[in-house]
């Protein structure tokens, strides 16, 4: 069974560099099907979600080249398929943007349902919703998902029940090859929507506004290949070890970030009483006192995301004073609180908010990753803690975090990679 375990507490202390945006690339990935030709990406994550569509994108025709692990050359000249199995896609949600792209370039597509974290009720009928409205027509059935259209698709105008990430994508790429103007309202404005756009502008498409309310999109005839894409730096990577920083007591600089994106995250850890200094590309944190508790609700971009509330809890549960953390985006996204509970926080979750109560510290205890984030937090957790502690349900967290062990090392964690199945740690 592989496993983290962490040894604490420690104090971070150092340099790290942060990796591609996950996604960002999720989508950029997919998005390179629109192209009969070569994609060149640099700053790719290498994390299991890219590697899973990779093997996706293989098994529809794609040839990839790997330049180095964070750099590949896609090209899909002879992309001969729009089907995409359940043994594939049903590891992580992102693989819905199969959808948005091939069916910008096939008349019939055909992906199985999502899978990825369990964070409650995540349905698609946002996404149905444009795909219809470009004059497709889709059939959930069987847990399978069936696109189709006559002819080309054709622009409209879309406004968007709910602000949502993945629909917006999807809609993004729909459109980008569809007749005439599409007008999408009431869309989200996370980084790597604006990542997303940027790349299929490089590639000749016409889409203005991404990072605002209204997107226009112009469809063209075709895209033309790139030559060379390097994708934003990871938001919540990033905001992850600027949390563990400021918990640890420590004192690191995250380079290979954008600032402007980090907003939401450093007003929060100032009012925490962190000192955070930005610079052009890089945030120095550092923090020698007892936090100051705060109250944060999850919002979509640009405020507070839902996927840095988990790490924040962490640091809320060693504040002196209580604080509220109010969740808007996810439903299910407090299950991690029963894990941290083994660790001695004083967490009161119901419904969509928790109550945390500063406590002295943290004790070590085996606890395990229920999703992506929260095995981040739960690394965090384990950093401060007095004693040992063992992650378990580490894949979740690998899907996410390229070379977590590794850089949490380089910063004075004591934390390794072990594989009881193979009787060793990997990264010793």
């Amino acid at each position: 069974m592989e496993k983290f375990v962490v040894k604490g507490p420690c104090k971070l202390k150092g340099e790290v560099t942060i990796s591609g945006a996950k996604n960002a690339a999720v989508a950029i990935l997919p998005a390179t099907l629109l192209v009969k030709g070569k994609c060149h990406l640099e700053n790719v994550p290498d994390i299991s979600d890219i590697r899973e569509y990779y093997k996706i994108l293989e098994s529809l025709g794609s040839k990839i080249t790997y330049i180095s692990k964070n750099e590949v050359i896609i090209d899909n000249e002879n992309i001969s398929c729009a089907i995409a199995s359940y043994e594939l896609t049903s590891k992580f949600r992102a693989s819905y943007y199969l959808i948005g792209s091939l069916i910008g370039r096939f008349n019939d597509v055909q992906i199985s349902l999502p899978g990825g974290c369990n964070l409650g009720a995540r349905p698609i009928d946002q996404h149905i919703k444009a795909f219809e409205k470009l004059g497709a027509s889709v059939e959930v059935k069987s847990g399978n998902i069936h696109v189709t259209r006559e002819n080309k698709l054709k622009g409209n105008n879309i406004f968007f029940d709910v602000i949502s990430v993945g629909s917006t994508m999807n809609a993004i790429l729909a459109a980008t090859l569809a007749d005439g103007l599409t007008i999408l309202e009431n869309v989200a404005k996370e980084p790597h929507i604006v990542d997303l756009a940027n790349f299929l502008n490089s590639m000749g498409a016409k889409i203005k506004g991404a990072g605002t309310d209204t997107i226009k999109i112009t469809g063209v005839k075709e895209l033309h290949q790139v030559s060379s894409y390097s994708i934003i730096p990871d938001q919540i990577e990033a905001g992850s070890f600027m949390v563990a920083a400021a918990a640890s007591k420590g004192d690191v600089i995250i380079n290979n970030c954008i600032p402007k994106h980090m907003e939401p995250i450093t007003a929060k850890l100032r009012e925490a009483g962190v000192f955070v200094e930005e610079f052009e590309s890089s945030i120095h944190v550092k923090m020698d006192t007892k936090p100051s508790a705060f109250s944060i609700k999850t919002m979509p971009y640009p405020g507070f995301p839902t996927d840095m509330q988990p790490q924040m809890c962490v640091l809320l549960s060693i504040c002196n004073g209580t604080g509220i953390i109010v969740e808007s985006i996810w439903e299910s996204r407090f299950q991690y609180t029963d894990e941290l509970a083994k660790m001695g926080t004083d967490i009161s979750a119901h419904g969509s908010t928790a109550i945390v109560k500063g406590v002295e510290k943290l004790y070590s205890a085996p606890v395990k990753a229920h999703d992506l984030r929260a095995g981040a937090a739960m690394i965090i957790a384990g950093i401060i803690a007095d004693g040992t502690t063992e992650i378990y349900n580490i894949y979740h967290i690998l899907r996410g975090y390229e070379n977590i062990v590794e850089k949490f090392k380089n910063l004075g964690a004591d934390i390794c990679y072990i594989n009881d199945d193979n009787e060793g740690d990997k990264y010793d």
